[in-house]
């Protein structure tokens, strides 16, 4: 054999072998990388579909707990405004109560006040009564002398 016809035959069992690849061997392969591929390509659309979904409910999450602290600093407000109103509220009553207690207190001592008016009165007359008496070494009635004592009251007064 020559080595011409070696080559020959080497070449067509070359090309034997490359049919049978293409044919039977290469697609099985090409199928299982063009599946690697399309299993890769889904992957990274998933992982930035994934991104895009994390970076939106972050902002969710973000625009809740901006939401969420406004809320809790308008319940503070309302809350800080509504213990002011009742702080002024409770010291309206306080000073209400207050001025009915001075307001008593001030009628009580006027009354105190006439009373102890009128027991001066009543003792003055007494006094003047017994000045009388022994001014003039009698007694004096205070049925017949009604009337010169309540006139003397009245000039005490």
């Amino acid at each position: 054999m020559s080595i011409t016809g070696t080559l020959i035959i080497q070449v067509i069992v070359f090309l034997i072998l490359v049919g049978f690849t293409m044919k039977f061997v290469w697609p099985p392969i090409a199928a299982a990388l063009d599946e690697r591929a399309r299993k890769i390509s889904e992957g990274l659309a998933a992982a930035d579909k994934a991104k895009s979904e994390l970076a939106a409910a972050d902002r969710r999450v973000e625009e809740e707990l901006a939401k969420s602290r406004n809320e809790t600093a308008a319940l503070l407000a309302d809350a800080e405004r509504r213990a002011q109103a009742i702080v002024e509220e409770a010291k309206g009553r306080a000073t209400e109560e207050a001025n009915k207690i001075i307001a008593a207190a001030r009628a009580e001592a006027e009354q105190q006040t006439v009373k102890a008016r009128e027991a001066l009165r009543e003792q003055v007359a007494v006094l003047a009564v017994k000045g009388a008496e022994q001014i003039l070494r009698k007694e004096v009635n205070p049925g017949v002398h009604a009337e010169l004592l309540k006139r003397l009251q009245t000039e005490l007064a």
